[in-house]
């Protein structure tokens, strides 16, 4: 028997902390409203709505300079509480649909709704009541896209933003895909875009005409998926449970630290931090640690290492070698360990 075609939605709560603060004061609707830091903490933008993106200003924009490109920018401090209250009336309504919710972030998820029997079928039907449901109770507006695959319905949900629905039907995906810019692609960052643009790529019929030895030549693995992607070719399954890769803390410095005995000194209290936040965790086996760096100058280097155990002596160690990449003032410093995969963890309790 022929399986079901497959339905995904991705639900993309519009300009979401921004939308919040909104709902809850409508006096900032219409005017430029960023959530964020503030400039004399170094802060930077966590989100804003769409009056402030008018002027050019975006997620991680350091909040001096969204200023300095709106001077009358209204800026809220963030409260990840009360975001994680209405993401979890959100998420509640998604489950109401399916079981089967990927959580992406506080804001988006992919649903899996290929055997829900109501709504007779319908995709857009689903889609329609996930955007009615969410206004209606929590006063958010919500982007959704449908299609056969997940890469098509991220791309789908973004195409008519904000309160946006577009449904990519199978019949409909060789089409939309051909003219797709493959800057669009998902895995598809700067770097990559602009080697693509540099070898006349622009559109996925343009990636189709490679071969896809020349594509594994240039891009290696992924070149792999490109060739897939510009098909249309994405099985990726909606997965109830996301694997939890890593832990870690960073903090944004006031000022800069002007130089490396600045920066160990700094390490101390985020080492202490780590290690509280791996106890809460349960102590998870770890796989290594790492350190990120941003500099002044917003370059931003990060060092690992599966060799070391996650110790202050270990990330001074990250840190030194970090550091002599730029010698510059550090404007940011985190630390991390790396978490083992489900599957290293079950081979390590393999019997002998």
């Amino acid at each position: 028997m022929t399986p079901p075609v497959r339905k995904i939605l991705h639900a993309d709560c519009d300009c979401f902390y921004a939308a919040v603060e909104m709902r809850d004061n409508p006096s900032l609707r219409d005017i430029p409203l960023a959530v964020g830091g503030s400039r004399e903490g170094r802060g930077v933008i966590t989100t804003c709505n769409y009056p402030a993106r008018e002027f050019g200003i975006h997620s991680a924009m350091p909040t001096a300079r969204a200023l300095r490109l709106c001077p009358q920018l209204t800026l809220v401090p963030p409260n990840f509480d009360k975001y994680r209250d209405v993401s979890a009336q959100i998420q509640a309504i998604f489950h109401e649909l399916t079981p089967l919710v990927e959580p992406l972030s506080l804001d988006e998820a992919f649903l899996d709704v290929t055997d829900v029997q109501g709504f007779r079928g319908s995709a857009t039907w689903m889609a329609q009541w996930i955007k009615a449901e969410c206004l209606a109770r929590t006063g958010i507006t919500v982007s959704v896209g449908a299609a056969p695959s997940k890469f098509l319905a991220k791309i789908a949900s973004d195409w008519e933003k904000p309160d946006g629905l577009t449904v990519i039907p199978p019949e409909r995906v060789d089409t939309f895909v051909r003219e797709l810019p493959v800057k669009k692609l998902h895995g598809v960052g700067p770097a990559t875009g602009a080697k693509l643009d540099a070898m006349g790529i622009h559109h996925c019929d343009d990636l189709r005409a490679q071969p896809i030895d020349r594509l594994l030549d240039e891009f290696g693995k992924f070149g792999r998926r490109l060739y897939e992607l510009s098909r249309g070719v994405d099985e990726r399954p909606v997965r109830v449970e996301r694997e939890r890769k890593s832990i870690s803390v960073e903090t944004t410095f006031h000022h800069d630290l002007p130089d490396l005995a600045s920066a160990r000194e700094a390490l101390v209290p985020l080492c202490e931090k780590l290690k509280a936040r791996i106890e809460r965790n349960g102590d998870p086996p770890q796989a290594g640690v790492f350190v990120k760096v941003r500099f002044d100058d917003f370059t931003t280097t990060t060092l690992e290492s599966r060799g070391l155990e996650p110790g202050l002596e270990s990330f001074w160690q990250l840190l030194d070698q970090a550091w002599a990449r730029a010698h510059r003032p550090v404007r940011l410093l985190g630390v991390g360990v790396r978490l083992l995969s489900e599957e290293a963890r079950q081979q390590l309790t393999l019997p002998l």
